[in-house]
C-alpha cells in the first residue's frame, strides 16, 4: 500500500468529511445505497498494482486456452443450463486478498472469480466521489490499460449495447428495483440508457422476447445484459411455471451468458497456476488429506456469497461430505491488515474487473473493486459492528 498517499488522507480525514461523502454518494441516486460503503478508498503502489496485471493475466491465459469449455462443462447444473451459448463471457471478476508472502512481501492471492457482472456503473460514481471529497490528486486514477473515465464508460456500452438501438437492451435481474446492487443498474441506465427490468417483466412470444415500455407499447429484446443469479430463485421450484423460462432458445443475445457463472467460478481454481494462486484441489481427487488442515479452507463448488465455506477445517468435516466432487479443498488465504485506519488495521480484497466486448479477441482489464474487511471473513455479515470497512475501490498511480 502506498504509505504516503494513506498519511496524507488520514491526516485529512473527518467524520464531518465521510458525512459529506456519503450525501454526496446518494444525491440524485435512484435508490440510495444499500450496502455500507467504507471511509477510505485503497491506495496502492505501483508495485502492488503491477503484481495483480500480472496475477490476473495468469488466469486470463488459462480462461483463453482452447480447451477450458471442456475443463468447465461439468461446472454447469444441469437445472440451469441455459441454450445459445456463446464463445466467451463478456465480464470476467478476480477477487484477491492482500496477502503477505513468507519473505514478508505484500502480494495478491486469489480468492474467487466470477464470469459475471459486478459494479461496473457503480464504481465510476464511487471514485469520482471519492476523488472530489477527499481530495485525491489527478496522478491517482480507478481505471487499468491507461483508459480514462470517458474510454472507460465507452468500452462498456461497446460490451452491453453493442451495435443495438439502446431500447433494444435490458438490464435484467430478479425484482430488479429490490436487489442490494439496484444502485449500479440505474447508474447503468443512466451511463447507457438501457431499461431495468425484472424477470417477471418478460413477454414471450414464440422464441422473440418483449417488455412493456412506459408508453405501454411492446419492445423486442435483441440483448439482455443479465444479472440474475440462478441461486436466488433456487428456492421456488416453480419459478419458471409464473414467468418466461430462460434457459429455453430464445431469439436473444445474453450478455454475459448465464453459463459463464459457473464456467468462470471456485470449480476453474483447480485448473489455475501461478504464484499468486492459492494450492487448489477437487476433494475428490485428493488422495492425501494434508496434516495442517488448519491452513486449508473448504468450499462448495456450487453455492453463492461465501455461503457454506468451512473455514476451519476437521477430518470430521472432509468425512461428511458426500459428494467431494461438488468440493474444493484450497490453501488458507490469509489477509494481511494493510489498510491503516486511525486505530489500526484493516484487511481488503481488491476485485479485477474486464469487459470483453464481441469482436475483440481477449478481456480488457478495465476497473476495480475493493472490500475492507475486520470480520473473520471478507462480507456484510462478518462486519456489522465495525467502521473504515465495506465497499470501496483502490486508487493506483496513472
Amino acid at each position: 500500500m502506498n504509505p504516503l498517499a494513506r498519511k496524507k488522507f488520514n491526516a485529512g480525514f473527518t467524520d464531518e468529511k465521510y458525512a459529506e461523502f456519503l450525501d454526496k454518494l446518494n444525491q440524485g441516486l435512484h435508490t440510495p445505497v444499500q450496502f455500507r460503503v467504507a471511509e477510505t478508498p485503497v491506495l496502492l503502489t505501483a508495485d502492488f498494482r503491477d503484481k495483480l496485471i500480472a496475477a490476473g493475466e495468469d488466469i486470463i491465459t488459462t480462461i483463453l486456452q482452447p480447451d477450458f469449455k471442456e475443463l468447465t462443462e461439468r461446472a454447469i447444473p444441469d437445472k440451469w443450463r441455459v441454450a445459445n451459448e456463446n464463445d466467451h463471457p463478456h465480464f470476467i471478476a478476480l477477487d484477491f486478498g492482500v496477502c503477505k508472502d513468507d519473505a514478508g512481501n505484500i502480494v495478491p492471492k486469489l480468492i474467487e472469480l466470477q464470469g459475471f457482472p459486478s459494479l461496473y456503473g457503480f464504481q465510476v460514481l464511487l471514485g469520482d466521489t471519492y476523488k472530489e471529497v477527499f481530495d485525491i490528486t489527478d496522478d491517482e486514477t480507478i481505471f487499468f490499460s491507461e483508459l480514462n473515465k470517458d474510454e472507460y464508460l465507452a468500452l462498456l456500452k461497446k460490451t452491453i449495447v453493442g451495435n443495438y438501438k439502446h431500447e433494444e437492451v435490458v438490464l435484467m435481474d430478479v425484482n430488479a428495483p429490490q436487489q442490494k446492487t439496484a444502485v449500479d443498474f440505474y447508474l447503468t441506465q443512466k451511463y447507457l440508457g438501457i431499461p431495468v427490468i425484472s424477470l417477471s417483466d418478460l413477454i414471450q412470444r414464440d422464441t422473440r422476447l418483449f417488455y412493456k415500455t412506459e408508453t405501454g407499447d411492446e419492445q423486442q429484446i435483441r440483448r439482455i445484459y443479465n444479472r440474475l443469479i440462478f441461486d436466488e430463485i433456487d428456492n421456488d421450484p416453480e419459478i419458471f411455471d409464473k414467468v418466461v423460462d430462460v434457459r429455453q432458445a430464445l431469439n436473444v443475445e445474453w450478455i454475459t451468458h448465464p453459463n459463464w457463472f459457473y464456467r468462470i467460478s471456485k470449480f476453474t481454481m483447480p485448473f489455475l497456476k501461478g504464484d499468486y494462486i492459492p494450492k487448489t484441489r477437487f476433494l475428490h481427487q485428493v488422495e492425501l488429506i494434508p496434516a495442517d488442515l488448519e491452513n486449508y479452507v473448504l468450499k462448495p463448488l456450487f453455492s453463492f456469497a461465501g455461503q457454506g465455506v468451512i473455514i476451519d477445517v476437521t477430518l470430521d468435516d472432509i468425512r461428511s461430505i458426500k459428494d467431494p466432487e461438488n468440493w474444493i479443498l484450497q490453501e488458507k488465504v490469509n489477509y494481511e491488515p494493510v489498510v491503516q485506519a486511525p486505530d489500526g488495521g484493516v484487511k481488503a480484497e481488491i476485485r479485477l474487473l474486464y469487459l470483453w466486448p464481441n469482436g475483440d479477441d481477449a478481456p480488457t482489464l478495465a476497473i476495480n473493486l475493493a472490500r475492507l474487511s475486520r470480520g473473520k471473513m471478507i462480507g456484510v455479515r462478518y462486519n456489522k459492528d465495525f467502521d473504515w470497512v465495506g465497499g470501496t475501490i483502490a486508487f493506483m498511480p496513472c
